[in-house]
């Protein structure tokens, strides 16, 4: 069987490090990829977004079926391509990728579906959206409409931090095309957690969730970014949680997406605010998120390149087992040196040994013309490790992140803190 992996980030080296390991015969065929994913297969110098070549490379290698790792794509209509081609492929329409590329789309279709998430109103005059600010209230959260590498969303603690977010975003042109309509959205107070659900439009397979840490400082300080590490188990995430997460936001949602004549299909991951009145949709996304993908995969017991290839192919996945866990998994991200902001590429990397029990995907990885490993991206690499404990977890992923080695290398090395607070409280 091959298998073509579109992407050439952190979560798609996961991706193929876990295809691999459900069934060892697998060919992966990786577009662009990464040199961890070399290690893997094959990696075609392609675009993500070079739709019609990633097509054209599908047909000639004759692969079982394509997983589209990035947004970018799925936002340009590679599924429907694919899909008119007759080619296999995991993941949304452009239609239903809507529910992460439009936040505005999202919105309106949480609030006509009865999902339970934030107020929010839609601007595209600055004006206008500084008086909605004062309406609110701090704190308050203006979101760029579009998609912003994860980076799009400011929780404004003051009216003028919320007044400066709008003019970067509307006047400033910070985020381009995406922040030339926002939101400004009601502040929820709670927890967050990352749950992501397979589905075939209708059937639905949920994994565990995920905590991420999008702050680039220890105790969640600082600018956000595409996400400086994650952990699970979640303990906070109970069969109760999961039960109406499940009825109040997956199903609904998939059902009004149904209704509206575009059918998810894919990974749909829900980023949940846990209030005082139950879970609430923060955000959607439609694809498997970075890093929680390389903090669960590794406790992934059960395979997932089976109901994967189900909903690829058009089947349905009713009646499909519950995915399988086991163990604890803390992901350090280490990052180039002015991470969120500009970086310069082209360091030289130095790895450690590799060590049972720790996985180190490649997230901004490139080979010079020497063969030198070096520096392609901020995010730079995911350390995972997988412990009998989150302690032991965190502990092995931050000792082996310490001794990855390049210029100007950052890292967190509290990834799991309020877990770890939890526990430490408990007798």
């Amino acid at each position: 069987m091959k298998i073509l992996v579109v992407g050439g980030g952190g979560r798609e080296h996961a991706l193929a490090w876990k295809l691999r390991r459900d069934d060892p015969r697998v060919e992966i065929i990786a577009a662009p990829g990464n040199p961890g994913i070399a290690a893997l297969g094959r990696c075609v110098p392609l675009k993500a977004t070079d739709i019609a070549g990633l097509a054209a490379l599908a047909r000639s290698e004759g692969v079982s079926f394509t997983v589209v790792g990035p947004e970018a794509p799925l936002d340009a209509g590679i599924v429907d391509h694919f899909r008119q081609q007759g080619l296999a492929v995991f993941g949304p329409s452009a239609a239903a990728a809507r529910i992460e590329t439009s936040k505005r789309f999202a919105k309106d279709l949480m609030l006509a579906a009865g999902v339970p998430t934030a107020s929010a109103r839609t601007f595209t005059d600055a004006e206008a959206a500084r008086a909605d600010v004062r309406r609110l209230g701090a704190p308050v959260v203006v979101k760029a409409s579009g998609l912003a590498a994860g980076k799009g969303v400011i929780v404004a603690m003051t009216i003028a931090e919320a007044d400066d977010a709008i003019a970067m975003m509307l006047e400033g042109n910070a985020f381009g095309e995406a922040g030339h309509e926002v939101l400004v959205e009601e502040f929820m107070e709670g927890e967050e957690i990352s749950v992501f659900a397979l589905t075939d439009g209708t059937h639905i397979l949920p994994m565990i969730a995920a905590q991420d840490h999008k702050r680039i400082g220890e105790g969640d300080t600082g600018p956000n970014t595409g996400g400086m590490g994650a952990y699970a188990p979640v303990s906070i995430e109970t069969p109760a949680i999961t039960g109406l997460t499940v009825d109040r936001v997956f199903e609904p949602t998939l059902r009004a997406l149904r209704d509206a004549g575009c059918p998810f299909t894919g990974l749909l991951y829900a980023g949940l605010m846990l209030t005082a009145d139950g879970p609430k949709v923060v955000e959607f996304n439609c694809r498997f998120g970075d890093p929680e993908t390389e903090a669960l995969l590794p406790l992934l017991t059960s395979s997932l390149l089976e109901p994967m290839r189900a909903v690829a192919n058009g089947d349905s996945i009713a009646g499909a087992a519950p995915f399988a866990w086991s163990g604890a998994a803390v992901t350090t991200v280490v990052a180039a040196g002015g991470y969120p902001g500009t970086v310069r590429g082209g360091s030289a990397i130095t790895l450690p040994p590799d060590e049972e029990g720790v996985t180190v995907f490649h997230a901004g990885t490139a080979r010079d013309a020497s063969g030198t490993l070096v520096t392609a991206g901020g995010r730079v690499f995911a350390v995972t490790a997988v412990g009998g404990t989150l302690a032991d977890a965190q502990r092995r992923s931050v000792a082996h992140a310490e001794r990855v080695s390049f210029e100007g290398r950052r890292l967190r090395r509290d990834i799991g803190w309020r877990e770890l607070a939890r526990s430490a409280r408990t007798p």
